[in-house]
């Protein structure tokens, strides 16, 4: 299964990151706006490698780059799990918008 056939199906590159469910689920009633944890509703296959890659990336990876950087900037306050998900969520992106331009990664 390949999760995004076509690239330009998707408007802006950050929605990707939704349709992975790698957002946060919202609750909105009234005056109650909360978040909670990802939503979960995209191929679960994806989400899982995108995790993985995002895991290895920040714990595993000695080499410095821009992602890991920003990526380990909110584990102090969020902790290392929200962190992972977000260099996850960011991924998903970079990759949408390779497919779009057609373009190789760099991580410089």
């Amino acid at each position: 299964m390949i999760p995004v056939d076509d690239p330009h199906r998707f408007e802006r590159s950050e929605t990707v990151g939704a349709y992975m469910g790698l957002t946060p689920r919202q609750y909105a009633s009234g005056e109650v706006d909360r978040h909670g944890s990802i939503s979960k509703m995209g191929p679960q296959e994806c989400r899982n490698m995108l995790y993985e890659a995002a895991l290895s990336l920040l714990v595993r990876c000695k080499e410095k780059s821009k992602l890991k950087t920003w990526g380990l900037k909110p584990v102090k306050k969020k902790g290392m799990k929200k962190a992972i998900v977000a260099v996850a969520r960011k991924l998903a992106v970079i990759m949408h918008r390779m497919l779009v331009d057609k373009t190789e990664f760099s991580c410089q």
